[in-house]
C-alpha cells in the first residue's frame, strides 16, 4: 500500500496558466457530462406505450458505441498521465483473471458477435468509471463538480415530470406493465431503475451534508428521497435503510470477520429466500414459514428456469451476456413458458444472471472483486486514516448494489446507469485503500512520491 500517495491528485505534467485552465474546464465537462450521460442515455423518457420502443433502442446501438468510445478515450486523455499509477492499482491479478475468462467466455458463447459486441460496451464503461474519479484535481473539486451532476440530473427528473407527465410516469396505457401505473420513473424506462438510482442518490445528499455542503446536500436528500417514494420502490426504500443502517455498524465494528458477518449473512439470507428457495425444498419449506411473499411478484417460474439452463452449461455458460433475449433460450423453453421468456431481460438476481452467462467460475471472479474485495479495502482505507464522509457515501452504494443484485440483475451491464454507480463506489473503495485523500492540489509541476 503506497500511503505516501496522495489521491485524487497526482501531478505528472509541468503546468502553465493558460493550458492548465483549458484542461481544468475539460475535466470538469468530462466529469459532469459523462454521469449526465450514464444516467439519462441517449434515448431518455421512452414512451412505454409505443408497443415498438424497444426496437428504437436496437437503432441506435451505432450511436450508442460511438458515444461511449468517445467518453471512454476522452476520459482516459483526460487521466492517463497525471494519474497512471492509480489506474495501473485497477490491473489487480484476479480483475486479470476475470479479464481472461470473459474473452475465452467469449470465444466460446453461444452468440459470439452479440458478446462481442456487449464486452466493448462493457470495457468502455470500465474506463469511464475507473477515470471519473480522477478528473477534479481536490476532493472539495469533486463535492462540486457531484453535486452540480446530480442537481442537474434532479432538475430534469421533476421537469419531466412536470413538463411530460405521460413520458416520466408509468400509465395504464403501458404495454408492458400497466399496473405500475402512477410510480414515477424519470427519463429511465422503468421504475425500478429509477428507484434504486434515487436510493443511491440519498446517499450523495448525506455525503455533500457531512461534507459541509449543507444547502446542495439538503436539496438532494429530499429531491431525490421524494422521487423514491413516488417511484413505488419498496425494495429500493428497504435496502436503502438497510444500507444506511449496516453502513454505521460497519464503521463502528474495527475486526474484519465482524464487518464480513454483518455484510455478508444478511446478503446470504437475501439469496436464499429468494433463488434458495427453488434451489432447495428444504429451504423453500423454511421460507414458506415466514411472514412474506418471497416470489416477488411471481419470480419463482424465472429462477427455476435460469437454475435448470445453468445445470446444462455450469462452467462456460452461454456467453457474456449472451442468453435473456437471445436465441440461445429457445431450444430450452417448454411450451407453457414461450411468453414470459421472450419478454424477460434478466432473471432478477445479477449473480444468477452472471453464472448464467459466465460459469461458475466467472461468478466466482465476480463475487471476489465487486462483492468480497471492497469491504477488504474499506477496512485497509479506516486503519489508515481514510475515514472520510467520501468512505462512508462509497460504503453505502456498495452495500446498497449487492444487496439489489440478490433482486435485480445489473452487474456488468454495459452501460446501465444502476451498474455505473455502483462500479464507481468499487472503483472509489480501491482508490481510497491505497492512496491518500487531499484538500489541496500539488504544487506547480510537482512529481509522483
Amino acid at each position: 500500500m503506497n500511503e505516501q500517495l496522495s489521491f485524487p491528485h497526482f501531478p505528472a505534467i509541468v503546468r502553465t496558466a493558460g493550458y492548465t485552465d483549458v484542461l481544468h474546464v475539460a475535466r470538469c465537462a468530462g466529469f459532469v457530462a459523462t454521469v449526465l450521460f450514464i444516467w439519462v442515455s441517449l434515448r431518455p423518457f421512452p414512451d412505454l406505450s409505443d408497443p415498438g420502443v424497444g426496437d428504437l433502442d436496437k437503432g441506435k446501438l451505432a450511436s450508442t458505441y460511438v458515444t461511449l468510445g468517445i467518453f471512454s478515450v476522452a476520459a482516459l486523455a483526460l487521466t492517463v498521465f497525471r494519474h497512471a499509477t492509480a489506474l495501473r492499482s485497477l490491473m489487480t491479478p484476479t480483475f486479470m483473471i476475470l479479464c481472461c475468462w470473459v474473452c475465452i467466455n467469449t470465444v466460446f458463447s453461444h452468440d459470439f458477435g452479440l458478446s462481442f459486441q456487449r464486452v466493448i460496451l462493457t470495457c468502455s464503461v470500465l474506463a469511464m468509471a475507473a477515470c471519473l474519479l480522477l478528473l477534479p484535481d481536490t476532493q472539495d473539486e469533486l463535492d462540486l463538480w457531484l453535486g452540480a451532476a446530480v442537481l442537474l440530473f434532479l432538475a430534469l427528473c421533476y421537469l419531466g415530470v412536470v413538463l411530460a407527465p405521460s413520458l416520466s410516469i408509468h400509465t395504464a396505457r403501458d404495454t408492458l406493465e400497466p399496473q405500475l401505473a402512477g410510480d414515477w420513473r424519470g427519463p429511465f424506462g422503468h421504475k425500478n431503475v429509477a428507484a434504486p438510482i434515487m436510493a443511491m442518490l440519498v446517499f450523495v445528499g448525506l455525503y455533500l451534508a457531512g461534507r459541509r455542503a449543507i444547502i446542495p446536500g439538503v436539496a438532494i436528500l429530499f429531491l431525490s428521497g421524494f422521487f423514491l417514494i413516488m417511484a413505488g420502490g419498496k425494495s429500493a426504500m428497504a435496502l436503502c435503510v438497510l444500507a444506511l443502517v449496516l453502513s454505521l455498524l460497519v464503521a463502528a465494528v474495527k475486526s474484519m470477520a465482524l464487518r464480513a458477518c454483518l455484510v455478508f449473512l444478511p446478503l446470504l439470507g437475501l439469496n436464499l429466500v429468494t433463488v434458495g428457495s427453488v434451489f432447495d425444498e428444504r429451504v423453500a419449506a423454511i421460507v414458506k414459514l415466514l411472514p412474506l411473499d418471497t416470489t416477488f411478484t411471481g419470480r419463482t417460474d424465472i429462477w427455476e428456469f435460469a437454475l435448470s439452463s445453468l445445470a446444462l452449461h455450469p462452467w462456460l455458460g452461454y456467453g457474456f451476456a449472451a442468453f435473456w433475449g437471445t436465441d440461445s433460450i429457445q431450444a430450452l423453453v417448454q411450451d407453457d413458458q414461450i411468453e414470459w421468456t421472450i419478454t424477460a431481460a434478466h432473471s432478477h438476481n445479477g449473480y444468477l444472471d452472471n453464472a448464467l452467462t459466465l460459469g461458475i467460475p466467472g461468478l466466482a471472479l465476480i463475487v471476489a472483486i465487486f462483492v468480497i474485495a471492497p469491504l477488504r479495502n474499506f477496512s485497509v482505507a479506516t486503519r489508515s486514516g481514510n475515514d472520510d464522509p467520501l468512505a462512508k457515501l462509497f460504503l453505502r452504494i456498495w452495500l446498497f448494489g449487492i444487496y439489489l443484485s440478490s433482486m435485480e440483475s445489473f452487474l456488468l451491464d454495459r452501460a446501465d446507469p444502476i451498474w455505473f454507480t455502483f462500479l464507481i463506489s468499487v472503483v472509489g473503495l480501491h482508490y481510497i485503500a491505497r492512496f491518500r485523500l487531499t484538500s489541496e492540489p500539488a504544487s506547480s509541476g510537482g512529481q509522483l512520491s
